[in-house]
């Protein structure tokens, strides 16, 4: 009997420390498709199509969302997994509209999973120490936004066979291996995003890469600081790239087996190579045209020393030879921002010109003085008897 007291007492004690929610480990809890929480135990409050976590959820397998239309707010609170083989965090699979928020995860294989789903909406998470951590496959129209995703073994965010998903203004860090992956996924947009990964040689390391058809993508206003790779492009064509701060990388940005990419409005800056092409043959464009100009070089003075300002316009008069073929012709002479703009002459109109109203008033001078003329030489015609009276 003493035994058993003590061991009571034990199991007592440990429970009261850890604070774990009360709910059966490991488990998987469910959202039902009828609107249900699986099992009814779990520390998620419903209301209506809204459902709150109430405490932390440790040890847990996951939780598998069956139902469209709802909001599943995690209020600040943990769900942690057990980090099993090929663990779900939150499994969307299959699902439509359905927002993920104000989280922590943490401890799966994959701490979201989106597959064949659209429209859903993953913001305001900490997702951390998993092995993927946003992990989308066939799926269009998710917006994925201001989440913090740090410290995950393989992708920071991974896209695969997906097209018109929107990566906004997520802090990606210390990820091992990639910080925003897109492979067979064309037409997204990533933007705004800050991916660093502080690990300046680790060769696998990569901020953003494009890999394997993924064309037609828009990367803008991304900061890519302190990867081995700021972008690295795959065999992947017709992408935009502008307006990024690329820093302080081993390479600023790679493009292998691509081409006909159009690279615009970046801040190379500091990064050991600014740039590498493979093989050189492919021809990718490197600015916007004059004035608008292309890209910004921190290199540029020291490998043109004698350049100068064209014509007044904010970008240098040489180009920024990469290879032949790849060249940027307008690059700029001051980092890119938001507010930069060339200095572009307005152009007159030809009628608020001078020289067009001095034509004008000595055409008028002209005109005037033959019809005075004419009027004094004209001799007067007599009114016959026979005259017909005017029509009516």
């Amino acid at each position: 009997m003493l035994t058993v007291l003590a061991f009571s007492l034990f199991v007592l004690s440990f429970t009261t420390v850890t604070g774990k929610a009360d709910v059966p480990v490991p488990t998987t809890i469910y959202i039902r498709a009828d609107g249900t929480v699986d099992p009814p135990e779990a520390p998620i409050q419903r209301d209506g199509d809204l459902y709150t976590f109430t405490d932390n959820i440790y040890d847990s397998l996951g939780m598998v969302v069956e139902r469209d239309n709802i909001v599943v707010d995690g209020a600040g609170y943990t769900l942690q997994g057990t980090g099993a083989w090929y663990s779900k965090g939150i499994d969307l699979t299959g699902r439509s509209n359905v927002t993920i928020k104000n989280m922590e995860i943490k401890e799966y294989f994959f701490a979201i999973w989106l597959n064949t789903s659209s429209s859903n909406s993953i913001y305001g998470n900490k997702v951390t120490n998993n092995k993927v951590g946003i992990w989308l496959s066939d799926s269009s129209s998710n917006s994925i936004y201001g989440n913090d995703v740090t410290a995950n073994l393989d992708y920071g965010i991974y896209l695969g066979y997906s097209s018109g998903n929107t990566v906004s203004e997520n802090k990606i860090t210390a990820n091992s291996y990639y910080g925003i992956h897109l492979e067979h996924s064309s037409g997204n947009s990533i933007c705004g995003n800050y991916i660093t990964k502080n690990d300046f040689k680790h060769i696998a390391n990569v901020g953003i890469r494009i890999f394997s058809s993924s064309n037609n993508n828009s990367i803008s206003g991304n900061n890519m600081t302190n990867n081995f790779y700021g972008i690295l492009l795959w065999g992947s064509s017709n992408n935009t790239i502008y307006g990024n701060d690329i820093t302080n990388n081993h390479y600023g940005i790679v493009l292998t087996n691509s081409h006909n990419n159009v690279i615009y409005h970046n801040n190379f800056v500091e990064n050991t190579q600014q740039v590498y092409i493979h093989p050189s043959v492919y021809i990718n464009f490197w600015d916007d045209g004059y004035p608008f100009g292309g890209n910004y070089w921190s290199d540029y003075e020291h490998r043109y020393p004698g350049a100068t300002e064209l014509d007044d316009s904010g970008v240098w008069d040489a180009p920024y030879i990469i290879h032949a073929d790849n060249r940027d012709r307008y690059p700029l002479m001051r980092p890119w921002s938001p507010t930069w703009g060339p200095k572009i002459p307005v152009e007159v109109p030809f009628w608020m010109r001078w020289w067009f109203w001095a034509i004008v008033i000595a055409g008028i001078a002209v005109l005037a003085g033959a019809f005075h003329s004419l009027i004094k030489t004209e001799p007067s015609t007599p009114t016959p008897s026979h005259r017909r009276p005017a029509c009516q």
